[in-house]
């Protein structure tokens, strides 16, 4: 099925601009009148949250590394099937991307994924500290690359009303629209911490109160009208769809041989939000019940795996170490050989302690909060495991300021568990990191896949419970 649903992307110079804000608030806005598919560039967890209560639908994300550039569109198409239109938000400025290789056309940028889907970029600019100069500034990003089309701007924390008039005759002389203009506001930004902002998950009735005010501020402040009459799309995208690409990359049926389909717990809630939307899609086409729980409050569904996110653990490492029960429920699932991927946040959970907090005691060892660590990885598998064998390549990304305690990897050795990826870095010297236990049945790393770019993995997951 060809899908072709119009869009804008949401994109600005730089961070700091109020481009989430400005993206929230559209969806939110454009939510109260339509159905709308809302999109981050790149491996974000946290801004798609805010999406996805804007519009009453899970926010997506559109990474070119990780998922590649030949899957954008048909991720496109199947996330935004059954809307009227979709908000693209950028990822930092607008050509900013990937370190390394061309630095006018960075990969995962988004100006790359703009191209791709063909699609009209609205710039973001802050007007704090420029009047005249917002022309300049908006001109040298229109003119940048003849594949990105600025279509329009939205000025963003204009002073006056003097002071946005100037602002929108100077862009507007340069050719390009001013569809809105955006006053000085306090209090409506979200908070944030190490790894950014807070999650919608973690603030609850506020989350959705930040996300009404950015949907007034919208309406009040920006052509709604302009912009739609602005969105389009490129033509032909073919949608995505789980099922198959599961069964293309493992070469089997992802339908059960007739007995019970094998029962995947997933992590959530609070402290493991960091989940792609596709996550829970991809375990299903693979032919798993998938059966969600929030570690803070629910007890372990019984299940044949266990999948365990990213997210803050760090955050809530208190409330988990309460959690005794629980920990004590995920000791015996992996005695009994379970299946278990954590990633990150997962990773974690299943230490000895973190920041001198008692977690499950599935791993021997522990950590602690350390420098920031970010950045895509081309990884191979080192060890056989539950995702598959020694040699299994794959795409991923790290984000985490946490590290692992010194001596926790020789015990974890020790005690028979192996590494789990392994990767150069940018000096070119290998860089093992993660953990596989005895048997493999425990595959546990800081590193995060979108499951659309690892179907291969997803797949011998679920196979692996069957066994």
């Amino acid at each position: 099925m060809v899908v072709a649903v119009p869009g804008v992307v949401i994109a600005a110079p730089a961070s700091g601009t109020g481009k989430t804000t400005m993206a929230t608030g559209l969806v939110a806005a454009l939510a109260r009148r339509m159905e709308v598919a809302p999109f981050k560039v790149g491996p974000d967890y946290i801004d798609p949250g805010y999406h996805g209560i804007a519009a009453g639908r899970p926010g997506r994300n559109l990474d070119s590394v990780m998922c590649g550039a030949d899957l954008i569109g048909p991720l496109y198409a199947a996330g935004s099937r059954g809307c009227d239109i979709s908000i693209v938000e950028g990822v930092m400025g607008l050509f900013d991307g990937r370190i390394g290789g061309d630095p006018l056309n960075a990969q995962a940028s988004t100006a790359e994924i703009a191209a791709i889907l063909g699609m009209p970029v609205i710039l973001v600019v802050d007007a704090r500290h420029m009047s005249q100069s917002a022309a300049a500034l908006v001109h040298g990003f229109a003119t940048m690359d003849d594949r990105v089309h600025v279509a329009g701007a939205i000025v963003n924390r204009v002073g006056s009303d003097r002071h946005e008039a100037i602002v929108r005759e100077a862009i507007e002389a340069v050719g390009v629209p001013v569809i809105g203009a955006i006053p000085r506001v306090d209090g409506i930004e979200v908070p944030s911490r190490h790894l950014g902002l807070v999650t919608a998950a973690e603030r609850g009735a506020q989350a959705r109160d930040a996300v009404d005010m950015m949907a007034d501020l919208v309406e009040k402040h920006v052509d709604l009208g302009a912009l739609r009459e602005l969105a389009t799309v490129r033509e032909g995208f073919e949608a995505w769809d789980p099922a198959a690409a599961v069964g293309a990359a493992t070469g089997a049926e992802t339908a059960t041989d007739g007995g019970a389909a094998p029962r995947v717990a997933l992590a959530g809630g609070p402290a493991f939000t960091f989940a792609y939307a596709e996550h829970a899609e991809m375990l299903a086409a693979a032919g798993a019940v998938v059966e969600h729980f929030d570690p803070l409050a629910d007890d372990l569904p019984d299940a044949d795996g266990l999948v365990i996110p990213g997210g803050f653990p760090e955050v809530h490492a208190q409330e988990l170490a309460r959690r005794d029960d629980l920990a004590a429920a995920v000791r015996r699932m992996v005695a009994d050989g379970a299946a278990v991927h954590a990633e990150c946040a997962g990773l974690l959970w299943l230490l000895d302690e973190l920041d001198g907090h008692p977690m499950c005691g599935v791993i021997p060892g522990s950590a602690r909060m350390a420098r920031l660590s970010p950045g895509h990885r081309a990884a191979t598998m080192i060890g056989d495991s539950i995702l598959g064998p020694a040699g299994t390549r794959a795409t991923g990304h790290e984000f985490h300021k946490t590290a692992l305690d010194d001596g926790t990897v020789d015990t974890a050795r020790r005690a028979g568990w192996t590494p789990a990826w392994g990767w150069r870095d940018w000096r070119g010297d290998p860089v093992p990191e993660g953990l596989i236990s005895p048997g493999g049945r425990v595959h546990a790393s800081y590193l995060h896949l979108h499951p659309a770019g690892a179907p291969g993995l997803i797949g011998r997951f679920v196979a692996s419970l069957r066994g």
